[in-house]
């Protein structure tokens, strides 16, 4: 005989209505005996709010790292000669390796297809400037006017070197953010002139902040990206000069902007083969490739996660563990109750029903606390560490779903122990 429909309307109030009457139950109960359900509550608590303070912490991390990354380009390419400033070294090295030279440079643009834009890099970190430097002194990176392009400058102020500069090999400059403050303080640098051990440069143009890396991100340079001077890359060489200038490689990086439909990972790997074959398999250089660093990256991130979860998701087993233990006293207590409501029609599912709510309950408040307590947490870790810390909605949806499966999963066994009591003998219990 087929349903009516006027029927399922009714069904589903009378079954919405037996759980809130069971979850009202639950919160009267758990009221009842506030201490104890505090105290078993505060495995969900801490165990929620590791994982969201820990998911925090790893996201902070990794957007910073990211952002790095990103701001490197990911459709550049980059070398970076390995040089030493020890004689000795220098001395063995070039005995099978000339350096990273212009030579590399042109045969690099004439093997790699695809390329957008490129530069190669002349680099020296001087030993005086005149304003004198209140901090670091600034490194000065002798560039072609593409790198604007290819490292995704922003300018503050004034105007980037142009390709006229370059040939003249104009003394000119453009300030990072932090050398322009280092060097001229609250004054406006633009028509200034900056000396540089003993050469004279006019200001500009001042870059925007750029992100810097830490010196323990693998594969990133460390270097400060906002404590240079950028000069035109024939005044670097033409121009500036130091003790050690005799023992550097000709050009110190090579820069390659890549179009998108490039193959980055190809391209690195023929870069490398090119180097290895002019430099003899010195080693004497290294070639960084964004992309790759992101993809890495983001591997290195999920295992991180998961690692973080599976460590904080102990404390949540050991508050299931908790909510279990609590629940089996509170069938012990309530035996009688269970006997009654069983002998006036009661049936088992209403029972598990009844205990299952119970547990879901712990959870659901352990939980919400526990939310509130590691976001509290990982403000504090911030504040105190000066660690980025970002709390996401996944890792608080992802603490709060494992919190209430613990609950439900480890609630499930007392409410079929009460559900099975014997009517009976539950009555005759004292």
């Amino acid at each position: 005989m087929p349903i009516s429909p006027s029927i399922i309307p009714g069904v589903v109030t009378r079954g919405y209505q037996q759980w809130t009457r069971d979850a009202e139950l639950g919160m009267q109960n758990l009221l009842a005996h506030g201490l104890r359900s505090l105290l078993t509550m505060l495995g969900m608590i801490f165990g929620v709010a590791a994982v969201v303070a820990m998911l925090s912490i790893g996201a902070g991390a990794r957007q910073k790292v990211m952002a790095l990354i990103e701001q490197m380009g990911v459709h550049n390419l980059i070398v970076q000669a390995k040089e030493t400033t020890e004689w000795q070294a220098h001395q063995k090295i070039r005995k099978i390796s000339p350096g990273l030279t212009f030579e590399d440079y042109r045969v690099v643009l004439a093997d790699i297809d695809n390329v957008a834009a490129s530069t190669p890099r002349k680099s020296m970190t001087p030993t005086k400037t005149i304003p004198k430097a209140q901090q670091d002194i600034p490194t000065v990176y002798g560039v072609q006017p593409s790198y604007l392009l290819i490292a995704g400058l922003h300018l503050l102020d004034g105007r980037f070197f142009g390709q006229e500069d370059e040939d003249k090999g104009a003394p000119v400059c453009v300030l990072g953010i932090t050398a322009r403050w280092s060097l001229f303080g609250d004054s406006n640098p633009i028509g200034k002139y900056v000396k540089v051990n003993d050469q004279w440069f006019r200001v500009i143009g001042v870059v925007s902040p750029q992100l810097s890396a830490p010196a323990e991100t693998p594969g990133v340079p460390s270097a400060d990206s906002n404590n240079l001077i950028y000069i035109p890359l024939n005044a670097a060489i033409l121009r500036l000069e130091d003790s050690y200038s005799d023992v550097r490689d000709e050009i110190d990086g090579i820069y390659l902007n890549l179009n998108q439909n490039a193959d980055m990972t190809s391209a690195a790997r023929v870069v490398r083969a090119i180097l290895d074959t002019s430099h003899h398999g010195a080693n004497d250089f290294s070639v960084i490739v964004p992309a790759e660093l992101l993809a890495e990256q983001k591997r290195t991130e999920n295992l991180f996660n998961a690692v973080m979860v599976a460590i904080a998701s102990i404390s949540l087993v050991v508050g299931g563990i908790g909510i279990m233990n609590i629940m089996l006293a509170s069938v012990s207590e309530r035996t009688r109750e269970i006997g009654l409501r069983r002998a006036v029609g009661a049936k088992q599912s209403d029972i598990v029903r009844q205990f299952v709510v119970e547990a879901a309950t712990i959870s659901f408040v352990g939980g919400s606390v526990g939310i509130v307590f590691g976001f509290l947490m990982s403000r504090l870790i911030a504040w105190l560490a000066g660690w980025s810390t970002i709390v996401t909605a996944s890792s608080i949806a992802l603490a709060f779903l494992v919190s209430i499966s613990v609950g439900l999963v480890f609630g499930i066994y007392p409410a079929m122990k009460a559900a099975r009591l014997d009517p009976v003998d539950a009555i005759r219990h004292e």
